[in-house]
């Protein structure tokens, strides 16, 4: 099914990108194809992004992403309006912290020595009790 969506932006004139299509400037109506229950459909990706590009030096980019349902993750509503807002500053995440190899569920702490794989091995099996002699 086919879902009209208006797209508005607090300065019109914000240039808007769609899954990495340009599609012009606001207020733009978009074609988003969907599931008959009102959700996105998963054409191959996860995300659905749709960007805003700032229009001066003061606005920030602006971005709404919508889960697809691909691989059993969220699926989201295909919504009938998406406004963005040029001024408002956009969330900024710490960095990812370093790999854990402390205490996995508060237990003993956990190295890893590399693999026992030390180089080519002949193995010769004799008899039924499965003898083994290198």
């Amino acid at each position: 099914m086919a879902y009209d969506v208006l797209i508005e932006a607090s300065e019109p004139g914000a240039r808007i990108e769609a899954d990495g299509t340009d599609l012009g400037n606001t207020p733009v109506h978009l074609k988003i194809f969907g599931d008959p229950d009102g959700t996105f459909h998963d054409f191959g990706s996860y995300w659905y992004v749709i960007r805003a590009l700032p229009l001066t030096t003061n606005q920030f980019p602006q971005v709404r992403a919508f889960g697809t349902g691909r691989g059993f993750m969220r699926e989201d509503r295909v919504p009938q309006h998406v406004y963005f807002d040029m001024n408002q500053r956009t969330q900024i995440y710490p960095p990812a912290g370093p790999p854990g190899y402390g205490y996995p569920d508060n237990g003993p702490p956990v190295y890893y020595y590399g693999s026992p794989y030390y180089g080519p091995d002949f193995r010769f099996y004799f008899g039924p009790g499965g003898r083994r002699w290198r």
